[in-house]
């Protein structure tokens, strides 16, 4: 079995109050966390770890918490607080991984990185896109993903019960999710919900919006792409 997990944050304190986790302690917070991933994760199977293992605390030490995940397969996959885990005292804890990794799992394509992504190799052909680095609190934000026919998913602790995802959970939950045919810049370039950025938007949403009949053939529609490719440049 292959399982998906982010942003554990051992060893850092802080990460109790800004995430309301439940524990008072980031001791307590690491054995129950590691306890939750040796309940669920077995020897054999592969783990990946998709960034931000530990904060505040030394790579010997965060090695130490490693040795206590039973799984002998860790794949880590580097986020913003992490380690040099390729130096030579530390060297051997985990797989470390490129900040992006690509995956195909049984024709399963999957897109791997600490940070979330806008876009990524073969969206409209049903990839998936695992992150985590949000520290989304709860389901909602993967419901919303999902109901946009967004197969991305925040593997992360906070938005998983503290829990590890398993790739077998993640088919059930991508199940009947039909990808979009691609991913428009302008329904995600306003990610500060600048006014001024907001009204360009909407006069971009205008040039290239369809109509409703749709093309009535491939060369119609090739044309109409040229011509707002055309006017797009003007409204720079």
């Amino acid at each position: 079995m292959i399982w998906f997990t982010s942003d554990t944050h051992f060893g850092h304190a802080n990460v109790l109050n800004f995430t309301d986790r439940r524990w008072e302690t980031v001791e307590q917070m690491a054995s129950a966390l590691i306890g939750v991933i040796n309940a669920r994760v077995a020897p054999a199977d592969e783990l990946y770890i998709l960034g931000d293992f530990s904060f505040k605390m030394t790579a010997r030490e965060a090695a130490a918490l490693r040795d206590r995940i039973v799984c002998r397969k860790v794949h880590l996959v580097p986020g913003n607080h992490d380690k040099d885990w390729t130096h030579k005292d530390v060297a051997g804890t985990f797989i470390v991984e490129p900040p992006i990794v690509r995956l195909n799992i049984h024709g399963q394509k999957i897109v791997l990185s600490h940070y979330p992504l806008m876009d990524w190799q073969s969206l409209s052909h049903g990839s998936w896109h695992l992150h985590g680095h949000i520290h989304s609190p709860g389901a909602l934000y993967n419901e919303l993903n999902r109901a946009q026919g967004l197969a991305r998913y925040d593997v992360g602790v906070d938005a998983n019960g503290y829990a590890p995802v398993s790739l077998d959970g993640l088919r059930t939950w991508f199940e009947g999710v039909e990808p979009p045919s691609r991913v428009r810049w302008w329904d995600w370039v306003n990610g500060t919900d600048d006014p001024g950025v907001a009204e360009v938007c909407e006069r971009v949403r205008a040039v290239v919006r369809e109509p409703e009949r749709g093309y009535a053939s491939a060369q119609e529609s090739a044309e109409a792409a040229r011509a707002n490719a055309a006017a797009l440049r003007d409204l720079a």
